[in-house]
């Protein structure tokens, strides 16, 4: 079977083909990254499989940042998953809208007989526990509209845990682990033996680390002071929130961070420490959480890409048993590598973040069950 994975991320497209066996295993054929804004995704999608040297695929995985309290598992995109996916996009405006429009490109270009599916971020955290998940609201209003915690950027969180689970197969599936997905949006999440107990990320994806253009954690209260004072509209605070804030906002240089690394403006290396602090307060709350750490692992093009802001994050944190060894650290640029020293009681390793993998997989799984069905 051959599966075309498409990731629209908050800043990037991302498309991959996979050969899939019967027995779920899938073997790579051509991968292709550029903006998410392409002109002519139909375009794009046609050029791409003719380069793969198919006619089409016989599947499409999705990534679906915002699956909801009701899309909990990868499914099939019909009309209602579609519809749920529209719903949910006020809380995920970086990511559904978009999606939607890819999947309706590949409809366009393959039709209606090819199978697509969706594999959504907040499933891997369906099932938090009670505390990470609630928020201290009236519990009536919370359920009426759905106002809970759903975590974001499960598919890299589930691949990281995965990849240092396959690196210590003598731990049998157990360990604790704090997985940093460092992109255009960042998360962290806690987990054990494979079992989220908490992420930074919330409702939406505004939530926790400074990423990008967002502004990560707020205090509720600047937001009303903004709708009273400046007469904001909710887009226009979606518009601040999203894509004025962050990196972006604190520099006033770039939401790139390797433009922030390579300026010399102190408002850019302000933005940068500020990254690391929210980052590292994280991690110290997230140890607290698990009682301890056996691994903190770096994901994402900035979790596997900048040393410096790695050891940014991981500073002063010998109190934890995290002893970095600043050469494989310094070495550590965009490949898997072990970069904490040998007697370090915490393992820190940079792996890269195979979303595609899991998406082709994921796919798999669903097709063979709806033909087991039928």
């Amino acid at each position: 079977m051959l599966v075309l994975t498409v990731n629209a991320g908050s800043s990037s497209i991302r498309l991959a083909a996979f050969r899939c066996e019967a027995s779920g295993a899938c073997a790579e054929l051509a991968r292709e990254a550029g903006a998410r804004d392409a002109r002519d995704r139909v375009a794009l999608l046609r050029r791409f499989l003719r380069r793969v040297g198919a006619e089409g695929p016989d599947a499409v995985a999705h990534r679906v940042v915002h699956g909801g309290a009701r899309l909990v598992r990868s499914r099939r995109l019909d009309v209602y998953a579609r519809s749920e996916i529209e719903r949910l996009a006020p809380l995920a405006p970086l990511h559904n809208p978009h999606t939607l429009q890819w999947v309706e490109a590949c409809d366009e270009l393959l039709g209606p007989e090819v199978a697509q599916v969706g594999v959504f971020d907040t499933a891997f955290y369906a099932d938090l526990p009670d505390r990470a998940r609630i928020y201290a609201l009236p519990q009536e209003l919370a359920a009426e509209q759905v106002l809970r915690r759903f975590g974001f950027h499960g598919i890299a969180h589930r691949a990281l845990w995965r990849r240092w689970e396959g690196l210590h197969p003598h731990r049998q599936g157990k360990g604790r682990v704090i997985s940093l997905q460092l992109g255009a949006g960042c998360s962290v999440t806690a987990t054990v033996d494979g079992r989220p107990l908490d992420t930074s990320m919330g409702f939406s994806p505004l939530e926790g680390l400074v990423m990008a253009t967002r502004c990560g954690d707020l205090d509720p209260g600047v937001v009303i002071y903004l709708v009273r004072a400046l007469g904001l509209t909710p887009d226009q605070l979606e518009e601040l929130l999203n894509r004025r804030s962050g990196l972006l906002g604190v520099s006033g240089v770039s939401a790139d961070m390797r433009e922030l690394l390579a300026s010399r403006e102190p408002a850019a290396h302000r933005a940068i420490d500020l990254y690391c602090y929210r980052a590292r307060k994280y991690l110290g709350a997230y140890l607290a959480v698990m009682g301890g750490a056996d691994a903190i692992v770096f994901g994402g093009g900035v979790g596997q890409h900048a040393p410096v802001v790695r050891a940014g994050i991981l500073e002063g944190l010998q109190w934890a048993g995290v002893e970095l060894d600043a050469a494989r650290n310094s070495a550590a640029v965009g490949g898997e590598a072990c970069i904490s020293r040998a007697d370090s009681a915490v393992e820190a390793w940079v792996v890269p973040v195979d979303e595609a993998a899991v998406l082709a997989q994921e796919a798999m799984t669903v097709v063979q069950a709806q033909g087991a069905a039928a």
